[in-house]
């Protein structure tokens, strides 16, 4: 009976007024967690919003899922109707279909590229925000020859939860020394969102917006906008919509910019829609773009509301920090 009232003390639980250890930190709300496979977790009180995926097995990195306050994704990893010849629409992604003539966009092209992570240099955890920085190179499959270096940036914010909650992308484009690198006229690339198929507008009868008014892609293919909103149905419940609006950032070579949207479910922000542009060992290129994921169905006002929102953060500090 000693043994057990002994055993009895050793596995009671301390309680917390006892204070064990006083140097114990909070959790933060946000954090970023490294998984197995080259992937990396963006959690909000220990629950998914999304997660980076970059294993060397892929063509290039992309963002999934993209999760709602309902516990579905609101992206789908493929085409619904044409899985194999595009199979680089992977949920959330950042490619461009001519760089030096080489395609990073498609995953079947005559020259093909690939976008490899050669490094995760950055993890950072708060109550506001989880931060990942990744060094990638941009390759000719052919032989490995390098085109870019991206530094990319993703940190994710919540501004109500699960219900409503901003990714931001910041992205630094350099080259190796004594090379130019040119981003042809295309209106493939740089930021695309495959929704999921409930949500597309020829599936499931969402709803395009842009900032313009303009509602579809009758009314919105190619179309310059300072972003675009794709929302519709994600579960059968009463309140069961929700959407996400792309978000083009002034400070980008080119805003208001052209939307490539289709009805069939995904949405791109374009960066060279009529002109090139050239990046040199002394001339870098830097973008941002945003992701606002939202329960409901938006307004025109409350999307370019959270434009606006979007557009007045502080600039990102690209720096590698260990």
């Amino acid at each position: 009976m000693r043994l057990l009232s002994l055993l009895a003390i050793l596995a009671s639980p301390v309680l917390a007024q006892d204070n064990p250890l006083p140097s114990a930190l909070p959790v933060p709300h946000m954090q970023v967690l490294p998984m197995p496979h080259a992937i990396s977790s963006f959690q909000l009180d220990g629950k998914e919003l999304t997660a980076s995926h970059s294993d060397a097995a892929d063509m290039r990195p992309f963002w999934y899922p993209i999760m709602s306050s309902k516990g579905v994704s609101l992206t789908r990893m493929g085409h619904p109707h044409d899985p194999v010849t595009h199979s680089h629409h992977n949920s959330v992604w950042l490619a461009h279909n001519n760089v030096n003539g080489i395609d990073f966009w498609g995953d079947h092209a005559k020259i093909q590229g690939r976008i490899v992570t050669k490094s995760v240099d950055r993890y950072d955890d708060t109550n506001e925000a989880a931060v990942m920085q990744m060094t990638n190179h941009w390759v000719r499959a052919s032989d490995n020859a390098v085109q870019l270096i991206e530094t990319r940036r993703c940190e994710v914010r919540p501004l109500d939860g699960a219900k409503s909650w901003l990714m931001i992308i910041d992205a630094e484009f350099a080259v190796p020394k004594g090379m130019t690198s040119t981003f042809g006229t295309t209106f493939f690339g740089l930021v695309a969102v495959r929704v999921a198929k409930s949500i597309g507008e020829k599936d499931g009868g969402g709803r395009i917006l842009n900032s313009e008014g303009q509602v579809n892609e009758d009314q919105i293919f190619r179309k310059p906008a300072r972003w675009c909103d794709y929302s519709g149905r994600i579960t059968n419940d009463a309140d069961g919509f929700a959407g996400i609006t792309l978000m083009n950032h002034p400070s980008n070579p080119q805003n208001p910019t052209a939307f490539h949207v289709r009805k069939d479910g995904w949405m791109g922000a374009c960066l060279t829609p009529e002109s090139t542009l050239e990046v040199t060992d002394t001339k870098k290129l830097r973008v941002r773009y945003g992701l606002w994921v939202h329960d409901g169905i938006m307004t025109q006002a409350q999307s370019e509301a959270q434009w606006k929102a979007f557009t007045g953060l502080p600039a990102a500090d690209l720096a590698a920090k260990k």
